[in-house]
């Protein structure tokens, strides 16, 4: 499902392997993939993402079966160190966006893929 190979980039062979993939080999990648133009597929991927950004936005979780959830968790604030001069500097408290992979992606990922949904 994930590993397909119109989403590998670069003549790379295995998904494993470190690829980088921009957003416009993702557009080029789900237009071939879907049988729709460029166009088409930067148009829904920036509203997938949209919509993705505003609801974290809005505290809430996305929930992606088979794929992850995004969540958003607080990080306090701490002391850290200035790698130049290694004198410690204050770390403000943050929002952060967070992932957590599904079970048929972390087992995509880890090549125990398994029977393939038609």
């Amino acid at each position: 499902m994930w590993g397909d190979s119109v989403f590998l980039t670069r003549g790379h062979s295995s998904p494993i392997s470190e690829v980088l993939m921009n957003k416009a080999e993702l557009v080029s990648a789900v237009a071939t993939k879907a049988g729709i133009t460029k166009a088409q597929a930067a148009a829904a991927l920036d509203q997938v993402l949209g919509g993705i950004g505003s609801a974290l936005r809005s505290g809430d979780k996305v929930t992606l079966v088979g794929f992850g959830t995004f969540s958003v968790a607080s990080r306090g604030a701490r002391t850290g160190r200035n790698p130049r001069d290694n004198k410690p500097i204050k770390i403000a408290a943050k929002k952060v966006a967070k992932f957590k992979p599904g079970k048929k992606l972390a087992d995509e990922v880890n090549g125990k893929g398994g029977k393939k949904r038609k």
